[in-house]
């Protein structure tokens, strides 16, 4: 009789990679997230980009508050003036937040090796963040771009290829008229805008970590709707009060009304002509939109993402 085989005791663990730690439900909810915010908020995200850009310089419309811009765009655009731009948005938005959280839960899971009870801390949350920025912004880009000009399409100007009949119709000619280039306009200030992500992300994960050590419960542990929505108002209000000035950048960059060298020679101009106030421009619209929009996104994709990886795991 021969002697029994040892089992191999010293075998280095199995080390999986991160794209083993994708889970569609992420994207799912997530993408679902970003659609009901946007479906009910558009408004005001039209309302921001106009205020943005306006630099008292230019032939954008301008108002004289939240209140005279809705009745005024309303008189001269109708309804349907208030929703320009929704449809690249309803995409956009959509799956700017599913990717998000796609990228972001992969490597958050791939960095605890599986293990969800392990705090990562700042450092790591906002590196994973921040990565999940960069690769969402650089597939989504394009969308902003398109979403940009038609929210800033309020008259019919001169050039035949600055006018666009819909979202469609903005990606061919944006493309034929300017080329890759032209579709990742506000490319750079966008990744700035990177830090916006990681500082809400940061911020929300941190909160929820020490809340549920607080109540000596794993880091993991879900949370009641009203806790979800003051972590989700709260981690919003500190990443959109320090990180705004990039949205005005961009912003500006992407409109087809006016032509900058460059993201430099944007900051200079906005300095030079309306100092500080010209980095907040659009600022009141923008909260009043995102920390609700953060709200019911984040509540979504909580409850449907918990609800799609518990329905995946029945057996």
């Amino acid at each position: 009789m021969g002697q029994p085989t040892k089992p191999l005791t010293n075998s280095p663990p199995v080390t999986k990679s991160m794209f083993q730690h994708v889970k569609i439900e992420h994207l799912v909810a997530g993408f679902s997230g970003g659609v009901a915010s946007t479906l009910i908020l558009h408004p005001l995200d039209l309302l921001k980009i106009r205020f943005a850009v306006n630099d008292g310089r230019n032939a954008i419309p301008s108002y004289a508050g939240l209140g005279n811009a809705v009745t005024t765009i309303f008189r001269q655009e109708g309804i349907k003036g208030l929703y320009k731009g929704v449809t690249p948005n309803v995409w956009g938005s959509g799956s700017a937040w599913g990717f998000y959280f796609l990228f972001y839960n992969s490597i958050k899971a791939w960095i605890q090796g599986d293990n969800t009870k392990k705090p990562l801390g700042p450092a790591l949350h906002m590196t994973a963040a921040a990565e999940a920025g960069i690769l969402t912004l650089m597939i989504t880009n394009p969308v902003w771009v398109v979403k940009t000009r038609l929210c800033l399409q309020f008259d019919k100007p001169i050039d035949p290829s600055k006018s666009y009949s819909g979202m469609w119709d903005a990606f061919r000619k944006i493309y034929g008229a300017e080329g890759v280039r032209g579709l990742y306009k506000g490319f750079v200030p966008g990744m700035f805008g990177v830090s916006h992500g990681a500082l809400q992300f940061m911020t929300y994960e941190e909160m929820k970590t020490f809340y549920n050590e607080y109540r000596r419960l794993p880091i993991d542990a879900k949370l009641e709707t009203s806790e979800y929505i003051v972590f989700a108002a709260f981690s919003k209000l500190i990443a959109a009060g320090l990180t705004y000035p990039y949205q005005v950048i961009r912003a500006r960059l992407q409109d087809q009304h006016r032509e900058y060298r460059g993201t430099w020679h944007c900051i200079t101009q906005t300095w030079r002509y309306e100092r500080t106030r010209g980095f907040y421009k659009g600022i009141g619209p923008n909260l009043l939109r995102v920390v609700p929009a953060t709200i019911i996104t984040f509540l979504v994709y909580e409850n449907l993402s918990s609800y799609l990886i518990k329905l995946n795991t029945i057996p």
